[in-house]
């Protein structure tokens, strides 16, 4: 009796999910269909950006290695469509290039090439923290105090490995204008600094020891 009742109790639980599968058959195959879609759409991105990183590596290398005083502007302009591709290892190396080796003139347009880097390509925080202080450097020699404090504002009010740089960067450019208290007060937040570059911290005092210890 137990076993024809066991059996029985099978045969239901089995026409239950026979049913299940009858009833909501394109609702199981839909879900299925997405599942194998959102794989392949995750993998097949993947593959994607494998694909295109592969494809800035080489067009970095070749302009690099084909670069001489006869092709700057084709360099420069392959080295400019490199940067527009937001790659995050080869579009600031591209930049980096331009600038060390004087490929554009106009500060406006290197500018603009230094904001794509800072605002659209996805680098690391720390990465993007050097690319600013970069910028920064880049502007350091024209630039007003206004204009450097604006650009460096995102490190100096963080606690960034690159904090120290910028407000050496700071202390040095008002010691240059002859605005020793300003360059004094910047130097002083390097000796504070819990994370301090030890090179930039020495560096620092010494200038406070030597030239403003009045």
């Amino acid at each position: 009796m137990d076993e024809e009742i066991s059996i029985i109790n099978s045969n239901t639980r089995n026409e239950k999910i026979k049913n299940f599968f009858i009833q909501n058959k394109k609702n199981l195959i839909s879900a299925v269909v997405i599942i194998v879609l959102m794989l392949i759409g995750y993998f097949g991105y993947d593959e994607y950006k494998s694909s295109k990183k592969i494809k800035v590596s080489e067009s970095y290398n070749a302009t690099i290695i084909d670069f001489d005083e006869n092709n700057k502007s084709q360099t420069t302009d392959k080295l400019i469509k490199i940067i527009n591709q937001e790659d995050a290892t080869y579009s600031p190396l591209a930049l980096y290039f331009i600038i060390d080796n004087n490929l554009l003139n106009d500060a406006n347009v290197i500018n603009s090439l230094f904001d794509i880097l800072i605002n659209k390509t996805p680098v690391e925080k720390e990465i993007k923290n050097l690319i600013i202080y970069k910028k920064a450097l880049f502007n350091a020699d024209e630039s007003d105090e206004n204009n450097l404090l604006n650009i460096l504002n995102p490190i100096i009010n963080s606690d960034s490995v690159w904090k120290s740089h910028a407000l050496y960067l700071m202390a040095e450019f008002f010691y240059d204008k002859n605005e020793k208290q300003k360059s004094k007060e910047f130097f002083n937040q390097i000796l504070t600094l819990e994370n301090a570059n030890v090179d930039l911290r020495q560096e620092a005092q010494k200038r406070l020891n030597r030239d403003l210890s009045e």
